[in-house]
């Protein structure tokens, strides 16, 4: 049985010296529900630090995070966390091996919105996947604790909404969610403002990555499949970094016709990275979970022990199944 935001918040009220942390490689939800969390911590007037293993991106370097952010255990020299509240994780090794390795022995709370998620938190679980983002809850827990959702906090919160919702446009968009948004926007955000922090931040070897893996997109499954391959040697030719592709495989959608968008990326020697997309009722999250991964059923992913090129056929085989209409072609 889950846990609700009233649990957690007692949880939260009896404990100190917390650890708070979210997925290598975060993406906006992740970033603002850490956060978030920070600003709600400090408002208690708890002691708390912040864990990525991969640090913020740079594209997020705006955010109040509430603290420094610890990339390595080392960097926690003279904090022992009590607690260790793990932020829109869908598994436990989400969070990096350093971290994962101390889980059994630290006693945690898993606050996340993935399916699948295993409940892996020892004395907490909060797991809503019907909601569209973890800053979502996030938001849910400050009311439910009396914090006010205004600057920071609130600023936090409407990042991951925003960002895990593609600006309030994608099907998990509900009313409570909007509700949510108002609330924040009545207690000061300006929406613009935000926006341009958010979206016009972009380095020049981002728009010329882009540019470069845009004009190699391939359609496959009658035009209903879009497929874009990064292979490692891009980023450095473009002078772009990992963290500029966050969006990227969303914006294969837009294409006419296309259901699913696959995104495959270079991780590493004979390693890849798979972001899936799709809308309504194409399950991305199947295809994902056969390769080991998992996420939502619009949006999924996983790591692959093969080159990208590799990678690219392998999850392209699997896909068809999913597009019923598009009988057995990729």
């Amino acid at each position: 049985m889950t846990d609700t935001a009233a649990s957690i918040a007692a949880i939260l009220r009896a404990e100190d010296d917390i650890l708070v942390a979210s997925h290598a490689n975060p993406d906006g939800d992740a970033v603002g529900s850490m956060a978030a969390l920070a600003h709600v911590l400090r408002a208690m007037g708890k002691r708390f630090r912040l864990y990525n293993t991969s640090g913020v991106p740079h594209q997020y370097g705006w955010v109040d995070m509430g603290g420094p952010v610890a990339r390595t255990w080392a960097e926690l020299e003279g904090f022992t966390p009590r607690l260790a509240v793990i932020l829109d994780c869908g598994d436990a090794h989400r969070v990096g091996g350093d971290l994962q390795a101390r889980l059994p022995e630290l006693r945690s709370v898993n606050i996340d919105h993935h399916q699948g998620n295993p409940m892996f938190g020892t004395v907490g679980n909060w797991v809503e996947p019907h909601l569209a983002a973890t800053c979502q809850m996030a938001g849910m827990l400050a009311r439910e604790l009396g914090v006010p959702l205004s600057g920071p906090l609130g600023e936090a919160v409407y990042l991951g909404m925003c960002t895990d919702t593609g600006n309030f446009c994608y099907g998990s968009t509900s009313g409570d969610l909007l509700e949510l948004a108002a609330e924040i926007v009545r207690l000061g955000l300006q929406p613009g403002l935000f926006h341009d922090r958010l979206e016009n931040n972009w380095s020049i070897g981002r728009m010329r990555l882009w540019g470069a893996l845009m004009q190699g997109i391939e359609l496959h499954c009658g035009g209903a499949v879009a497929v874009s391959v990064i292979t490692d040697d891009m980023f450095a030719l473009h002078g772009a970094d990992k963290d500029d592709l966050e969006g990227y495989a969303s914006q294969l959608r837009r294409l006419a016709g296309v259901r699913v968008s696959l995104m495959v990326r270079g991780d590493g020697s004979g390693r890849s990275k798979i972001s899936l997309r799709s809308s309504g009722t194409d399950d991305v999250r199947v295809v994902a979970a056969a390769f080991g991964g998992g996420g939502h059923r619009n949006a999924a992913g996983a790591e692959l022990a093969m080159e990208p090129h590799e990678a690219a056929r392998a999850v392209l085989a699997a896909i068809p199944a999913q597009l019923a209409p598009c009988g057995k072609e990729a």
